[in-house]
C-alpha cells in the first residue's frame, strides 16, 4: 500500500480532524450524540476515505472514495457553520475551522483532478492497447485462415 501520509490533502484533513476534536470538547454534553458526533464523523471521514481509496487497485475506485471525502468535508463545513450559529463555537474558532476546511477542500479538489486526469489517460491507454490487440488478433487469424486455405 502506498504511504498516505505523504499526500498533502490527507495531512490537511488529518489536521482538521484533530482541530475539530479539540474544538468540540467544549460543546454541551447534550450534543454528544448530536452535533458533536456528526461534526467529528464528517471530519474523520475525510482522511479515512482518502486512505481507503488509496488502497484500491483501480483509479476509478480511488476517485469514488475521494468524492466521498469531498462530500464529508462539505458536511463538516455545514456543521461548523451550525456550531457557530448555536453559539458552541466562537467567531474565531469557527473562522479558523472554516479556513482549514477551505484549504483542505482546495487541496483535495486538486488531488481529485490529478487522479481524474490519470484515470482518463489510463482509460485511453487501455482502450488503445485493447484495440491494437484486437486488430492484431484479427490480422493473425485472417493470416492463419489464408495459410490453411
Amino acid at each position: 500500500m502506498r504511504d498516505y501520509t505523504k499526500i498533502k490533502a490527507w495531512r490537511l484533513a488529518d489536521d482538521l480532524t484533530v482541530a475539530v476534536y479539540e474544538r468540540t470538547r467544549s460543546f454541551p454534553k447534550d450534543e454528544m450524540y448530536g452535533l458533536t458526533s456528526q461534526l467529528r464523523r464528517a471530519s474523520y471521514s475525510v482522511p479515512a476515505n482518502i486512505v481507503e481509496g488509496l488502497s484500491r487497485e483501480r483509479k476509478k475506485d480511488y476517485l469514488h472514495f475521494l468524492y466521498i471525502a469531498r462530500g464529508s468535508l462539505s458536511e463538516a463545513q455545514y456543521f461548523i457553520h451550525l456550531g457557530r450559529r448555536l453559539g458552541y463555537l466562537s467567531v474565531e474558532e469557527s473562522e479558523a475551522l472554516r479556513e482549514q476546511t477551505k484549504m483542505t477542500f482546495a487541496c483535495l479538489q486538486g488531488l481529485i483532478q490529478a487522479v481524474e486526469k490519470e484515470a482518463g489517460r489510463l482509460s485511453k491507454v487501455l482502450a488503445t492497447v485493447t484495440s491494437l490487440l484486437v486488430i492484431g488478433l484479427m490480422r493473425w487469424s485472417s493470416g492463419q485462415l489464408s495459410v490453411v486455405s
